[in-house]
């Protein structure tokens, strides 16, 4: 249950002038009184520590809803835009970067401001999204999802994109072909079993993932899983090192455009 501002305000003094008075009492002490002073600190904790955990499950509660909100749907710009420029604008606001087809990437400049000209691409679809340490979760997904014509898609580093995030991209299955999950600490052997049904990849990269126990040996059974798709993973230096472009030029067989 999350803690009232009455309650933080009552609770943010008492702890600021507790954590105060031990200071003071460290530096009016002399040596020999370190006991006296280690009690008293360890009594202050006993007092507040309810206080502290509560204040902690209340900023937990924030983070969390603020996660929540920067997950949820643009509804009034697909009204208006369609649901092109509804899922552009959702990753350009986390700080993300969109390919729509034949044009440049369109990214935030440094101070997050996007530029109103990716409105005019109402009608070309994305074929390219780069969501690299976006606060992407399961919620979120809808917004790229709606994208039929996506062919790379890029989830390096994302801290929320899990084992049931994977378990949604089957909806891709007709028109992905690239695929970052590199450094996504919450993806497990679980969640890389889902790609089986992304027959269309020609290239996966799912290096780097904590959550996976023996990643070389899941490498070989990703790649005996989908033979088609070239499978980074041993070499995960490489495959973090290199940005969706850089990656794009490199690539040996590169994404056709459509026609």
């Amino acid at each position: 249950m999350a803690a009232p501002k009455a309650f933080l305000h009552v609770v943010t003094p008492i702890w600021y002038k507790g954590i105060q008075g031990s200071r003071r009492l460290s530096r009016a002490v002399a040596p020999e009184g370190n006991q006296q002073k280690g009690r008293t600190l360890l009594q202050f904790l006993a007092d507040h520590f309810y206080d502290i955990q509560a204040l902690r499950e209340y900023l937990l509660q924030r983070q969390t809803l603020k996660v929540h909100q920067k997950n949820r749907s643009f509804t009034y710009i697909k009204e208006r835009y369609g649901p092109y420029i509804a899922s552009a604008y959702f990753i350009l606001k986390q700080g993300g970067a969109v390919k729509f087809q034949g044009k440049e990437w369109t990214r935030p400049d440094r101070r997050g401001h996007i530029s109103p000209e990716f409105l005019e691409f109402r009608a070309v679809p994305v074929e390219a999204v780069d969501a690299s340490r976006c606060v992407i979760n399961y919620q979120g997904l809808d917004n790229i999802l709606v994208l039929k014509g996506l062919r790379s898609l890029w989830l390096q580093r994302c801290p929320h994109v899990d084992d049931w995030c994977l378990s949604r991209l089957h909806q891709l299955a007709d028109s992905l072909q690239e695929l970052s999950l590199a450094g996504c600490p919450r993806i497990s052997e679980r969640g890389l079993a889902c790609l089986h049904h992304l027959r269309n990849l020609h290239r996966l990269d799912i290096s780097d993932l904590p959550a996976v126990s023996n990643l070389d040996f899941m490498q070989i059974l990703v790649e005996e899983m989908l033979p088609n798709c070239e499978v980074l993973g041993a070499d995960w230096a490489r495959g973090l090192k290199l940005g969706p472009e850089e990656q794009s030029r490199n690539t040996a067989s590169p994404v056709p455009t459509p026609s």
